[in-house]
């Protein structure tokens, strides 16, 4: 469904809190709904040239990064806010807060507003999977999971359903993480090994899923580690400074990203030259490039987040909220039934204020 039509007045827009988001992943199932995003972040990137496409805008500081990250084609406009805190903790707030929007191109009208917090840890964990669908090797059933934080059960529970992965060996610097994940994942059909170290981890795998959320420059998966044929999901390197990867990780085999331009700046690959060679995962998809060759190459998805998976997760997600009516009418903009008096709105309001009192 690609309608931007509705039925409600010219200007309502629906809104989505999070309340209602968690009251809708339940009705779908989350399940249902990373598998859902998984298939429409894939239509939406057989559809890459339709989309007028930019990096991210990113105001840094010492603590974190607030981001806008918008994108259209010739229907629909969205964009996402989102931070990245790794200290919010001490603040009792989460590391990733996110709200999104979908708008008219033809009117600017917006239409859809929802919380993004939970969609991104869902569409995070989708993108992961379909990419290591494409790109790890047939009958992967082993993951090392580095870094069990807020986002590592929907990264789990995606490649369990998406991937088929069977088995998961954790290790986070903070063993409280891992103890929390191994408990939120008991009775999910996966079988779960709690690691003292990455090495041990990473150990025989077919997928080393990194998911860590250091603000730094970090070299958490070393060469020594790298096995044939694995395949690396590098997840947490996404902004200017912020590394997982050594970068000779990055010269052992074929290196995947989402949008180029953004992902040679705040990907793993900012370690590497300009010409380092890569190759945008929609060309995969679209089979205009080759994906892994072998079963003894090295693939790696040099993830950052790209706004066109925000854009198809918001699309599911409103289509699933018309689905089981979930969500508010709410009057973002004006609704005014003289729109070339803005000043006369102020004037109805008073109105209306002195009849009230």
């Amino acid at each position: 469904m690609r309608s931007n039509r509705h039925t409600a007045s010219p200007l309502s827009t629906t809104f989505v809190s999070v309340s209602n988001m968690v009251r809708l992943i339940q009705r779908k199932g989350l399940s249902t709904c990373l598998v859902g995003v998984a298939d429409r972040i894939e239509q939406e990137f057989l559809r890459w040239e339709a989309f007028d496409k930019s990096a991210r805008i990113a105001c840094h500081s010492a603590d974190g990064v607030v981001e806008l990250m918008p994108i259209a084609d010739d229907q629909q406009f969205s964009f996402k806010y989102v931070n990245g805190h790794p200290k919010n903790h001490r603040f009792g707030l989460p590391t990733v807060m996110a709200f999104g929007l979908l708008a008219d191109v033809e009117t600017g009208a917006p239409r859809f507003l929802s919380e993004l917090t939970l969609t991104t840890a869902i569409r995070t964990a989708a993108m992961s999977a379909l990419a290591a669908k494409k790109l790890a090797r047939p009958n992967s059933r082993s993951m090392a999971l580095i870094g069990n934080g807020a986002q590592s059960e929907f990264q789990a529970l995606a490649f369990r359903d998406i991937v088929g992965i069977r088995e998961l060996r954790l290790f986070d610097v903070d063993p409280a993480a891992s103890a929390k994940l191994a408990a939120n994942l008991q009775g999910q059909g996966l079988e779960i090994t709690l690691c003292t170290s990455t090495a041990e981890a990473v150990k025989g795998v077919d997928i080393i899923t990194t998911v860590t959320a250091d603000k730094t420059n970090a070299t958490i998966i070393t060469p020594e580690m790298v096995e044939p044929g694995m395949h690396i999901n590098g997840v947490g390197g996404d902004c200017p400074g912020k590394t997982e990867l050594h970068r000779g990780v990055l010269e052992m085999g074929a290196v995947f990203c989402e949008f180029e331009p953004q992902s040679r700046i705040e990907g793993d690959m900012q370690q590497m030259p300009a010409d380092f060679p890569v190759t945008e995962f929609w060309e995969v998809l679209a089979g205009r490039k080759a994906g892994r060759v072998s079963a003894e190459q090295v693939t790696v998805f040099d993830s950052v987040g790209f706004a066109l998976e925000d854009f198809a997760a918001l699309c599911f997600m409103r289509d699933a909220a018309a689905e089981f009516g979930i969500g508010e009418q709410i009057e973002l903009v004006p609704n005014n039934p003289d729109p070339k008096n803005l000043f006369g709105l102020l004037g109805s309001q008073r109105a209306q204020l002195k009849r009230a009192a």
